[in-house]
């Protein structure tokens, strides 16, 4: 499973969002701007999440968005699953070798257990502590 721009994108306006909770709407130009992306394709990532009732807007010239619950209320793999689909990263065979079914089921509910016990607050106030190694994988 390999997470698309729609989903970075969309974690990442869900997060200035929760960054910014409290003070009111956030318009979508100021997190292109912010962030350096298009304001065009943030456009397209917020209807989807505005649907999932995860953001809300609010119109008029002070307009812009805001959560629709608090951040520790949503889940990445709330948000995943909205802009992405479901989190499958490997198709499950139901005529596949037993013990290779029971491998790709494992890392699928490995993957979602983390998406779903990852909360918006926490990525937002997420803070390192000292350096860490990234690990690329590939499934």
């Amino acid at each position: 499973m390999k997470i698309s721009t729609k989903g970075r994108y969309g974690l990442t306006i869900m997060m200035a969002l929760a960054k910014k909770s409290g003070d009111g709407p956030v318009s979508l130009k100021s997190i292109a701007k912010e962030y350096d992306l298009s304001e065009h394709y943030l456009e397209q990532l917020i209807a989807p999440l505005r649907n999932a009732m995860l953001v809300k807007s609010v119109r008029g010239a002070y307009g812009g968005y805001m959560l629709a619950k608090e951040a520790k209320q949503i889940t990445a793999g709330d948000i995943i699953r909205v802009l992405e689909g479901p989190i499958s990263p490997v198709e499950v065979l139901e005529d596949e070798e037993p013990a290779k079914r029971d491998l790709w089921i494992k890392i699928r509910d490995a993957v979602k257990d983390v998406l779903d016990s990852t909360t918006l607050d926490d990525l937002a106030n997420f803070k390192t502590e000292g350096e860490q190694e990234y690990y690329m994988f590939y499934i």
